[in-house]
């Protein structure tokens, strides 16, 4: 598989609107990974390869996308407290949505007014604000899936689902992420078809974590090694 094959080339460069986590918490909250996408929407700092835009804009640019940010983050958390039955959590937790997105200047490409709306409806507790109708949320005019994010992005998303509660160690996924990175114009593309691989298929992912695991030891011992030498 090449990295056009796994759709890893379209790196967060060709969507600079948006960064990396608002875009892999976008793929987790439409395949109905909830808690997963606030957990990637609401971490702190920038991700891998994210383009810096916060911080070469100023600090109120970078307000603005925290701000972004923590809305979509609590959007997502109470619309797993929705799922959950927990209908005063999901109402507090979106009511915090609804004032944060209001206050957002800047959507980094993000269509906003459907979250609100939808942010407005679990807040007044709508009896029609299940969360089976939850949005599709949209980022530069795409709907991000796990089967079009950029290798950047399937690295914030893979470590957000094991934080979930899916299959895997959160931190041994980031490092499988890191080595995804660094093959990238080698030729090799064996972390980046795991990783995409945990993303995609649901059912294997006990089997996918416990091989990603086996690789990045593997990896790792294979660069203490190397550092021995000198």
């Amino acid at each position: 598989m090449t990295d056009r094959d796994s759709g890893s080339d379209r790196d967060e460069r060709d969507v600079p609107s948006a960064s990396v986590a608002i875009t892999a918490g976008a793929a987790l909250f439409n395949e109905g990974r909830f808690l997963a996408a606030s957990g990637a929407w609401g971490s702190g700092g920038r991700p891998p390869d994210d383009d810096g835009d916060a911080e070469r804009d100023g600090d109120r640019d970078a307000d603005d996308v925290e701000r972004l940010r923590r809305g979509l983050a609590a959007a997502a958390t109470a619309t797993h407290r929705a799922a959950d039955g927990d209908d005063s959590g999901a109402a507090e937790r979106a009511a915090d949505a609804v004032a944060a997105l209001t206050g957002v200047s800047d959507s980094r490409g993000v269509a906003l007014a459907s979250v609100r709306e939808w942010a407005e409806k679990l807040a007044a507790a709508s009896t029609d604000a299940d969360a089976g109708s939850a949005p599709r949320i949209r980022v530069d005019d795409e709907t991000p899936a796990f089967g079009r994010l950029s290798l950047a992005a399937a690295g914030v998303a893979a470590p957000a689902l094991a934080r979930a509660g899916e299959p895997g160690d959160p931190q041994v996924l980031a490092t499988a992420a890191e080595f995804a990175r660094e093959e990238r114009g080698t030729g090799r593309t064996e972390f980046a078809e795991l990783l995409f691989a945990y993303l995609r298929t649901p059912d294997a992912r006990p089997q996918v974590a416990a091989r990603l695991g086996d690789h990045v030891e593997r990896e790792a011992r294979k660069r203490r090694d190397v550092d021995g030498l000198f």
